[in-house]
């Protein structure tokens, strides 16, 4: 799979990170800045909502 997929991606629910769909991670990652360990780490503490996402990788990154 290329960037050229994540073009046209729109998560089903933009709030939320789909945990199961491998292409909804990718674009996460993308979107966050981080690879697919740094998110996985970042949802199980702060949960799958992307706003608390976010503010846990950036505490992560310090």
């Amino acid at each position: 799979m290329s960037s050229d997929d994540l073009a046209h991606f729109h998560p089903l629910d933009p709030g939320r990170i789909n945990t199961i769909d491998p292409l909804e991670l990718r674009y996460w990652c993308q979107q966050l800045q981080c690879n697919e360990t740094q998110l996985r780490q970042a949802l199980a503490t702060a949960g799958d909502h992307v706003t608390a996402v976010r503010e846990q990788l950036a505490a992560q990154r310090g």
